[in-house]
């Protein structure tokens, strides 16, 4: 397995484990995350407050991981299935009421001396907004 493969991996799996301190170590201290449908944020701290506003609104966990990376191994995109219960309404979005959904996902990461520097993910927000309004 190459080296990029199996950092995404593990960043996955802390993801899916619920351990933001381990997704946190793998990440460069200016990694840039642009969120689908939102804004770029830049440095550990905005994913900090990122991850702490999904995870006061949404129980996700992902399945049917597939990582592909390039010959250098400088990126890399996944593709998965998001798994989740809607807690909390977020901000511009339906009322929760617990509801659950299935959502086809990706991320494209670029990465740099063994650390993610970049994670980009995208979704059907159309997709999701119909799940959880039915």
């Amino acid at each position: 397995m190459h080296p990029t493969e199996a950092l995404v991996r593990r960043y996955y799996a802390a993801f899916n484990a619920g351990d933001r301190a381990a997704m946190l170590a793998l990440l460069h201290d200016q990694v840039a995350h642009d969120p689908n449908q939102g804004t770029r944020r830049i440095g550990k701290p905005a994913f900090v407050e990122f991850l702490a506003r999904m995870d006061g609104a949404y129980a996700e966990q992902l399945e049917e991981i597939v990582v592909m990376v390039d010959t250098t191994g400088t990126r890399a995109a996944a593709e998965f299935t998001v798994v989740g219960q809607y807690l909390r309404t977020d901000e511009g979005l339906p009322e929760a009421r617990g509801q659950t959904y299935r959502l086809p996902a990706g991320a494209f990461l670029a990465v740099e001396d063994g650390l993610i520097t970049r994670i980009t993910t995208y979704y059907n927000l159309e997709d999701w907004i119909a799940q959880v309004s039915a």
